[in-house]
């Protein structure tokens, strides 16, 4: 250690000596003024936010998983030019690596609150964006379908419950750095709620979303029992509607968000014991509904990616284009402009 660590440490304002620490203080302030200089076996394991270290060996094996998953996505994302689909899942993905790097320091030294925010917020918040993705799918989903059979126009989807996401996003961040600001206990608490209050309504947003789809399911399925449906199919989906990775990809759909569903449910309960709770220190209810949660429901989204599954067609069902003869209009349209813009590009003197 150098001289000025030596000197720091030798002047630290609230009177804690780092080379002496009293472990026998019930004390909540010294306690607090002393962590920062604790380290394993140096100071009671009940001095840390949470009461256990998490698994190396287990951590490590979730978060190479994150990256594979992440691998995948920009590899497809990249190759069926899903960019804005890629680009929130993969922002998800890093999300969840970053927080299983948190749990790997927080083995490393359990006291550090800078190591335990790094695991709370990623893994808190991430989850938010990757539900984003699902419902970037389901508009483009009952376009396909044929969206007569919807409350909602298919890009309404995207628009109210993308915005709910983001809502949720916001209260869990703001709540995450109140958490990570806060000088005292009452405003740690209090960022928590903020944070409860945002997963609550990511809750809330996934509840609705699985009503109003499952209302389709059930409106299009009474179409097709009055022979109704299939006159107002769109053309330019027929082949994708009788393939079946369309029947599976939306499968995926439905066993991604009700995993991620679950996941929440469990992150509410464990927030709202706070971090002296049970759940909260109980790593083995951690390690299975928290990570493989996310795990599988991103797994399904990537074995049934959707630009594997829509292809070409990807782009037109999210601007709502329903028949091939508008499809290649717009495809002409582009041409001449491609055209046009290369022979204006230069003008010769």
């Amino acid at each position: 250690m150098d001289a000025l660590a030596l000197i720091a440490r030798a002047l630290d304002p609230n009177g804690i000596d780092p080379d002496n620490i009293d472990t026998k203080t019930k004390d909540p302030l010294v306690i607090a003024m002393s962590r920062r200089y604790c380290k394993i076996d140096m100071c009671p394991i009940e001095w840390a936010t949470i009461k256990y270290r998490p698994s190396i060996p287990g951590n490590v094996i979730y978060l190479l998983c994150f990256l594979a998953l992440l691998g995948a996505q920009i590899f497809y994302g990249s190759r069926k030019k899903t960019w804005t689909y890629m680009s929130v899942i993969a922002m998800g993905l890093l999300g969840e690596s970053i927080g299983y790097i948190g749990r790997i320091m927080l083995n490393l030294n359990p006291f550090i609150m800078n190591n335990f925010l790094l695991n709370l917020i990623p893994l808190t918040i991430a989850p938010a964006l990757i539900t984003a993705g699902i419902y970037l799918c389901l508009g483009r989903v009952i376009t396909a379908i044929g969206s007569e059979n919807s409350r909602l126009k298919p890009k309404m989807y995207s628009y109210v419950f993308v915005s709910s996401d983001v809502l949720a996003l916001i209260l869990q961040a703001i709540g995450g750095a109140m958490a990570a600001t806060s000088k005292d206990n009452q405003g740690s608490k209090l960022g928590t709620r903020v944070m409860i209050a945002g997963m609550i309504s990511q809750v809330i947003s996934m509840a609705a979303f699985f009503a109003v789809w499952c209302d389709f399911v059930l409106r299009t399925r009474r179409a097709k029992a009055s022979g109704s449906l299939a006159r107002t199919q769109p053309s330019l989906y027929a082949e994708l509607r009788a393939s079946k990775k369309f029947q599976l990809f939306q499968w995926s759909l439905l066993v991604a968000a009700g995993l991620i569903f679950v996941r929440c449910i469990y992150r509410i309960a464990e927030l709202w014991e706070g971090f002296n709770g049970h759940l909260a220190n109980e790593e083995a209810t951690f390690m299975v509904f928290e990570g493989p949660m996310i795990i599988l429901a991103v797994a399904a989204m990537t074995v049934f990616h959707p630009g594997r599954v829509f292809d070409d067609l990807w782009v037109p069902a999210g601007q709502g284009i329903r028949d091939s003869e508008k499809m290649a209009a717009i495809l002409l349209s582009d041409v001449n402009q491609t055209q046009y813009d290369a022979t204006t590009a230069y003008q010769p003197v």
